[in-house]
C-alpha cells in the first residue's frame, strides 16, 4: 500500500472554479474519507486522484512519485463505483478476473486471485452466476472483489452502498470496515452519509464549496469542529447553535440566553476553558453549541450540568434514546435523553445542560472561538 499527497490542487471548468487549494495528505495504510453535502467537489476530487479528471493546477503523489499527469492506468489505483458497473455477459469469475487478464496475468495466478478474494468476500458461491442473478449487497462484493484482486496502491471508494437499503448498508459498511482492518489497505472513500464517515474512517476531510474545511480523525471532528459548517454537518441530529451573550470575566464568564417567555438563562462557561479571546468578547453576541446528547433529563446517570426547564414540543423515540425539540432562546433545540423518557409533547421537562463539552463560534466569520 502507499502514501497519498495532494498539494495546492485546484479545478476548474470553465470559469467555474470546482476545487480551491485542497491540501490532504494520509499515510500507507490509511482510510480517509471525503464527506460534504451534493456539490462540494468530493466526487470531483475522487476522480482527480484516480486521474479520470485532469487537474487545473497542483500535484498528486502516490507512493512518493509524481502521478499529477498520468493516465488512470498508469496509477495503479482501483475503484468502486456507486453503480456497480459489472459486465453484465460475464459471470462473476468473469468480471472479477478481467481487469486481471487485461493485465497479461497468467491463468493459473489469475484463477488463484478470483479464489482468494472470492473467500474474502465470501462469495465463492456466486462465482458462475451472472450479475442479473445476483443482489444488490452481492452485486457489490463483486465490484468489491473485482478491485481487489488487482492489489493495487490506492483503492478508491466513491459511494459504493448509495444503492443499497439501510439495512444492507449497515452490514457493507461492517464488511468494508473489517476488510482494511484485515487488509491494512490504503482508501479514499467518498460519502455524503456522515454516519458511514463517522464508523469507516481513521480521518474525515470535510469538505464545502470546494475546499476541505477540516481534516482530522472522527473524534477531532465530532469533538472538536473548526467551525460552524463543520459542527452542524457532523453528528445526527446535527449540533444546536443558540445565540448567546457573553457576560462576566476571566475565570467566570457565563452566557445568557434570552427566553421571551420567560427569565433568561444563564450558563456558567467552565473556568478550565477560558481562553484570552473571550476578554475581547465580553458583551458580545456568540453563538453556543451544543450537541443534543448534552442536554439530558435532570436526575439522570450523569447528574452533572446546569439545569433548566422547557416546554416539550416534539417528542421521536428511536428505540436506544428519544429525541426532544424543545425551545430555547429565539428558536429550538433537540435533546437527546434516555429510552426510559416518559415526558410527552406539552409537558414541562428539566433538563441538565453539560457545558463542558459545549463550544462558541463567532456568529458573523461563524469560525470557533473556545
Amino acid at each position: 500500500m502507499s502514501a497519498l499527497e495532494i498539494h495546492q490542487l485546484h479545478k476548474s471548468f470553465g470559469s467555474t472554479h470546482v476545487l480551491k487549494d485542497v491540501n490532504i495528505s494520509i499515510a500507507s495504510g490509511e482510510f480517509l474519507i471525503l464527506v460534504g453535502p451534493s456539490g462540494c467537489g468530493k466526487s470531483t476530487l475522487m476522480n482527480a486522484i484516480a486521474g479520470l479528471e485532469p487537474i487545473t493546477s497542483g500535484e498528486i503523489r502516490i507512493g512518493g512519485e509524481d502521478v499529477t499527469w498520468r493516465t488512470p492506468a498508469e496509477r495503479d489505483i482501483a475503484m468502486v463505483f456507486q453503480s456497480y458497473a459489472l459486465y453484465p455477459s460475464m459471470t462473476v469469475r468473469g468480471n472479477i478476473a478481467f481487469g486481471l487478464e487485461m493485465r497479461k496475468m497468467p491463468k493459473a495466478e489469475r484463477e488463484a486471485a478470483v479464489q482468494r478474494v472470492a473467500d474474502l468476500l465470501q462469495i465463492s458461491h456466486l462465482l458462475d452466476r451472472k450479475p442479473s442473478q445476483l443482489s444488490g449487497g452481492q452485486r457489490q462484493r463483486v465490484a468489491m472483489g473485482r478491485a481487489l484482486a488487482r492489489e493495487p496502491q490506492i483503492y478508491l471508494f466513491d459511494e459504493p452502498l448509495s444503492n443499497l437499503d439501510a439495512k444492507l448498508r449497515v452490514e457493507m459498511r461492517t464488511e468494508i470496515k473489517k476488510l482494511h482492518q484485515r487488509l491494512g489497505t490504503t482508501i479514499v472513500y467518498v460519502t455524503h452519509d456522515q454516519i458511514e464517515a463517522m464508523t469507516l474512517a481513521d480521518r474525515i476531510a470535510v469538505m464545502r464549496d470546494g475546499q476541505v474545511q477540516q481534516l482530522g480523525t472522527p473524534d477531532e471532528i465530532y469533538n472538536d469542529p473548526i467551525n460552524m459548517f463543520v459542527a452542524g454537518f457532523m453528528g445526527s441530529p446535527a449540533m444546536n447553535f443558540v445565540e448567546a451573550v457573553l457576560e462576566g470575566g476571566r475565570g467566570n464568564y457565563a452566557l445568557r440566553i434570552s427566553t421571551p417567555e420567560q427569565q433568561d438563562l444563564v450558563l456558567p462557561w467552565p473556568a478550565e476553558r477560558d481562553t484570552d479571546v473571550l476578554a475581547s468578547r465580553v458583551g458580545q453576541k456568540m453563538m453556543l453549541g451544543l450537541r443534543p446528547e448534552h442536554l439530558s433529563e435532570a436526575g439522570g446517570h450523569s447528574g452533572a450540568g446546569t439545569g433548566m426547564a422547557a416546554v416539550i414540543g416534539v417528542v421521536e423515540p428511536t428505540g436506544a434514546d428519544v429525541l426532544i425539540n424543545l425551545p430555547l432562546g429565539e428558536g429550538e433545540v433537540t435533546a437527546r435523553v434516555g429510552p426510559d423518557c416518559r415526558a410527552r409533547p406539552g409537558e414541562r421537562l428539566e433538563l441538565q445542560v453539560d457545558m463542558r463539552r459545549a463550544v462558541l463560534f463567532d456568529p458573523q466569520s461563524e469560525v470557533r472561538l473556545a
